[in-house]
């Protein structure tokens, strides 16, 4: 009897699990950019079309459509369109520029510049907009993304997620302070410079990754921008949405941003970390290890917020 009652737990079990992945659909996706094309993926609903759609907007370093890079896979953002799928919610995640499939677009680091990116989302969106089974877009960025996402052109609405408030020099001093405080002075100058748009020839061996000739080009773009500055000036429903476990950027980065823009929506979520998995900050190293565990969920409370912010 014991066996019994196992197995049917058993048959529940698979048909639920196979109930919640007829919920949505996924197809590749090309759409046409400066020198060639990007290569993502189109998540839609079983619902009957038009639908909202979300463009995607990955963060900083080699992450890759899902979320991960090749230092860590946690499927963030694949959850993240799947869970808004179910909602009744399209989405196009992609690779950037110069990440993964699209690796192919930056043959030289050197030429790669800021704006391409936005550019980029700016393309994707447009690309959205001529497909008429999408009721409206939504752009929401993670991290870097973020800004990419105020940036971007064409969007109906903007969601700030685990972006930045500030400057990137002073999140980078910041870090630098807590991480590596005797690099400090060194890294200072370097940025002085760049922000200035000179690149510098001499940096401190021990800063190369971090300043290397060949993406100091990419830097004087990037910290031209400021990201409260530019949610000030965005004129459509913005949503600003900190988890308070986040260890990467901070919760005055959010209140930069709604100090800035006092209209926008803004969520903060407990126990909520970078990568959107829902952990206390008792522990560091703990809540560094959800970055590489693709099995843990997203925080139950993400995709409710969201979607009341993309359908209301």
């Amino acid at each position: 009897m014991k066996n019994h009652y196992f197995l049917i737990s058993c048959l529940i079990m698979i048909s639920y699990s196979q109930f919640a992945l007829a919920q949505h659909k996924s197809a590749d996706y090309t759409f046409a950019v400066e020198g060639g094309e990007l290569k993502g993926t189109l998540t839609l609903p079983e619902d009957k079309a038009p639908y909202p759609v979300v463009l995607l907007i990955s963060g900083s370093g080699p992450t890759d459509r899902d979320g991960n890079n090749p230092f860590m896979k946690n499927n963030s953002l694949k959850m993240l369109a799947e869970g808004l799928a179910e909602e009744g919610i399209a989405s196009l995640r992609y690779d950037k520029r110069g990440i993964a499939t699209g690796e192919a677009l930056v043959k030289n680091e050197q030429d790669l510049r800021f704006n391409h990116y936005v550019d980029d989302a700016s393309a994707a969106i447009k690309s959205l907009k001529e497909d008429k089974r999408f009721s409206s877009i939504t752009v929401i960025g993670h991290s870097e993304g973020a800004l990419i996402a105020k940036l971007s052109t064409g969007g109906d609405r903007i969601v700030s997620l685990a972006g930045a408030g500030r400057p990137v020099d002073l999140v980078l001093i910041e870090q630098l302070t807590k991480q590596a405080p005797n690099f400090v002075a060194d890294a200072s100058k370097v940025l002085d410079s760049l922000k200035m748009g000179f690149t510098v020839k001499n940096v401190n061996p021990m800063l190369q990754s971090l300043f290397r000739p060949s993406v100091q080009p990419y830097m004087i773009s990037w910290l031209k921008h400021d990201p409260a500055a530019i949610i000030a000036e965005l004129d459509k429903p913005v949503l600003i949405v900190q988890g308070e476990s986040d260890i990467q950027v901070k919760a005055e980065d959010a209140q930069a941003l709604r100090s800035a823009a006092p209209d926008a929506k803004f969520v903060s979520i407990a126990e909520m970390n970078h990568v959107l998995k829902k952990i206390g900050m008792d522990n560091i190293q703990e809540n560094y290890s959800t970055y590489s565990k693709p099995e843990l969920p997203l925080h139950p409370e993400l995709i409710p917020y969201l979607v009341d912010f993309i359908k209301n």
